[in-house]
């Protein structure tokens, strides 16, 4: 046991027995971003042309089915009730958890790797490419992903939920890294320069996020990303 990481003790967790309607809508436009994410070189014209045209439907169809979805209790946090288990149990992961962790993954994995492809080809050949680096780039990393998921091979994924206590930690610590850098470089793509300079500059700030929110979430410092040590029921969230 590392003693560098902070731990969160599962017999001290408050437990639960119902998830307020609040919070479960709370976790709803999370699972919209997610899925509406998955086209990736047809969502990538939403930043360059706007919300128009089959993306709207793309949209439109996205908030049906997440609302379907998260109605009945099969989006993750959306249900009437959270899980209440041992970590040390080995229970079945129910299949929407698996699929929405899944594309959960490869959104937060394929647009950073995406991102930092794009920064260095400009970089070294000083064009923007874009465009089409998220349109023969992207199902390439998304796939193999894909299957990851399908295998049970990613965390928050597998048949069981036996490693909840640190596999959250991993998934919440990059949501949490990517959730900072990727607005950050947007915002310093409208502000900076269009020069080599700034493309460095915005490389180093995203890359350098990226390493310090994750380093953070490997201490434990940042919400849901503490260890829980099992042994104790604990709610599954």
């Amino acid at each position: 046991m590392n003693p560098q990481v902070k731990l969160e003790f599962a017999s001290e967790r408050k437990i639960r027995t119902r998830n307020k309607t609040y919070y479960r809508f709370n976790h709803w436009p999370i699972w919209i971003f997610v899925f509406f994410l998955i086209p990736g070189p047809v969502t990538f014209r939403l930043f360059t042309e706007g919300l128009h045209g089959d993306l709207v439907w793309w949209l439109v169809a996205v908030l049906i089915g997440t609302g379907i979805a998260g109605l009945r209790g099969k989006l993750p946090g959306c249900e009437p009730a959270p899980y209440i288990i041992r970590f040390t149990e080995d229970r079945p992961n129910p299949l929407y958890r698996r699929v929405c962790y899944t594309f959960a993954w490869s959104a937060a994995i394929s647009y950073g790797l995406l991102n930092i492809t794009g920064l260095l080809v400009a970089i070294v050949t000083g064009q923007w490419i874009m465009k089409q680096i998220y349109w023969y780039g992207y199902f390439p990393i998304v796939i193999p992903i894909w299957i990851l998921g399908a295998l049970g091979k990613l965390p928050r994924v597998g048949p069981s939920t036996a490693g909840e206590g640190h596999e959250r930690r991993y998934f919440y610590g990059t949501v949490w890294a990517m959730c900072i850098a990727q607005p950050v470089l947007g915002i310093l793509w409208q502000v900076l320069p269009r020069s080599r300079a700034s493309d460095v500059m915005k490389l180093v700030v995203f890359v350098g996020l990226l390493a310090f929110v994750g380093y953070q979430s490997f201490r434990g410092r940042l919400p849901r990303t503490r260890q829980i040590v099992p042994g104790e029921y604990a709610e599954l969230d």
